[in-house]
């Protein structure tokens, strides 16, 4: 024992505990009026609101001891925030529902206030409200909002043959990690830290719409997966070239040791938040893109030379 008195937040309070939150949450420019009242006020200069909303459930998602409080509230964000910038929007701010055992320490709650606060900074929005209630495990509740500054949002509906598909951001990183962790390594610590903390690419968002992407969405569940959405959603079929994708030496070595294929995780992982677009053909794209494929007549997703079999993640398949 270190003599150190652990508060959780059972102690605080509901009052205490919302109190204890928005004490370490600034506001941006966007924010027209903050927490504190029955509902927060956002600008929109646009006049279009994006709003997306996702779901996170202790045990399911996260486990808390793979992924520090830190850790959980920057992925939290991050899986909303990427998806406003899927959309060619600006993100602004970010209301969240959160669920939590009484007996939970509130330095936990606070590195995941942290963790929100900190993942927002990075695309200039804001946690701008949210509520809280007891529950018997930690279940996080997300909605992010985005602002699209007089750009045509960018939809899944606008891929048509002839068109390239792209990437930007990584891929596998964060299903290498996973697996990893369930092999009981450490090693690559990167793709560790990829599982419990995307990087999504945020400002290749806004950047596809400016430069007239077609189509455009956040890979969460493994690119073959949402590619597919795409594929379906405009009609078209999807190829994709395996030797386009560059395997990082963090993810061979990382397979080597697991007995796995690296590009399996690269085409079926999910949870990196990277970004899959298609553009016009001949469209010079900039340095944060990679062309992985091309729009075709007819349905679905095709990897040359590979099994026409795959699957990313499904919230409700073991």
């Amino acid at each position: 024992m270190n003599g150190r008195c652990v508060i959780a937040v059972g102690d605080l309070g509901e009052f205490g505990v919302v109190a204890r939150i928005t004490g370490r949450l600034p506001q941006g420019r966007a924010v027209l009026l903050g927490p504190g009242d029955d509902a927060a006020m956002v600008s929109a200069p646009d006049g279009r609101v994006v709003v997306t909303t996702d779901l996170l459930i202790e045990g399911r998602h996260f486990r808390r001891d793979w992924s520090s409080g830190y850790d959980i509230g920057r992925k939290a964000a991050a899986q909303n925030l990427s998806d406003v910038v899927a959309m060619g929007a600006d993100p602004t701010g970010i209301v969240v529902g959160l669920g939590l055992p009484p007996e939970t320490a509130t330095q936990w709650l606070d590195d995941l206030t942290d963790g929100f606060r900190d993942e927002c900074d990075l695309v200039g929005a804001s946690v701008v409200g949210g509520d809280i209630t007891r529950c018997d495990l930690v279940v996080i509740g997300v909605t992010a909002l985005g602002d699209l500054g007089g750009r045509a949002p960018v939809t899944r509906s606008g891929a048509r043959p002839g068109d390239v598909v792209a990437v930007a951001g990584r891929l596998g990183h964060a299903a290498a990690g996973l697996a990893l962790l369930h092999g009981d390594r450490t090693e690559p610590a990167e793709l560790i830290d990829a599982h419990r903390r995307p990087r999504p690419p945020y400002a290749r968002g806004p950047e596809a719409a400016g430069l007239g992407a077609t189509s455009m969405l956040d890979v969460s569940d493994g690119l073959l997966q949402d590619l597919g959405h795409v594929a379906k959603a405009s009609g078209v079929g999807l190829v994709l070239a395996p030797e386009a994708f560059t395997v990082p030496p963090a993810l061979r070595e990382a397979a080597r040791s697991l007995g796995a294929d690296p590009l399996d995780w690269m085409l079926s992982g999910g949870d990196d938040h990277a970004l899959a677009a298609t553009f016009p053909e001949g469209l010079r794209l900039p340095p944060g893109w990679t062309v992985v494929g091309q729009v075709i007549e007819g349905k679905g997703v095709q990897v040359m030379g590979r099994s026409p079999e795959h699957s990313g993640w499904d919230h409700f398949r073991k």
